[in-house]
């Protein structure tokens, strides 16, 4: 629910930092830093297609993760969850998931973008209204880490 990112249920070996939004871990910025992989990371920020966001639904329904997210402006899916649990301190089911930016309209080109955007996520047949956060909806400036309460 913070935000950090669990092995194999948010992020597996085919992805890579960039997506998962662990850029930040990856120090592409300082040229003195050589690391095993730089390369394909330099290559890979040239064409990214999919990117790892959190979205809550308000109703009190179970998610399970491997649901679909829909893109409700487009009427299509664009990427699926990967886990999904219920937040107590959010009072909501939350979910992390991978969102395609292989959409069709050619001015959503970004992901900062994809925010306005109006989602839901189908479970069981049923698609249930999501909202997506850039940042966890969780103490998202990390207040609390520091002894903020």
């Amino acid at each position: 629910m913070k935000g950090y990112r669990h092995w194999h249920g948010d992020i597996r070996a085919d992805d890579n930092p960039l997506e998962a939004g662990l850029a930040f871990t990856c120090k592409l910025k300082d040229e003195s830093k050589d690391f095993i992989g730089r390369k394909a990371l330099e290559e890979a920020k040239k064409s990214l297609n999919k990117k790892l966001f959190c979205f809550t639904i308000d109703d009190d329904k179970p998610l399970w993760g491997l649901e679909s997210i829909w893109d409700d402006d487009e009427n299509k899916p664009v990427g699926y969850l990967r886990r999904a649990e219920y937040a107590f301190s959010l009072e909501k089911t939350i979910g992390y998931g991978y969102i395609s930016q292989d959409l069709t309209n050619a001015s959503i080109n970004k992901f900062k973008e994809l925010k306005e955007r109006k989602y839901s996520i189908e479970s069981f047949g049923e698609r249930r209204s999501a909202q997506i956060f850039l940042k966890s909806p969780f103490d998202p400036d990390n207040k609390r880490v520091q002894g903020n309460f």
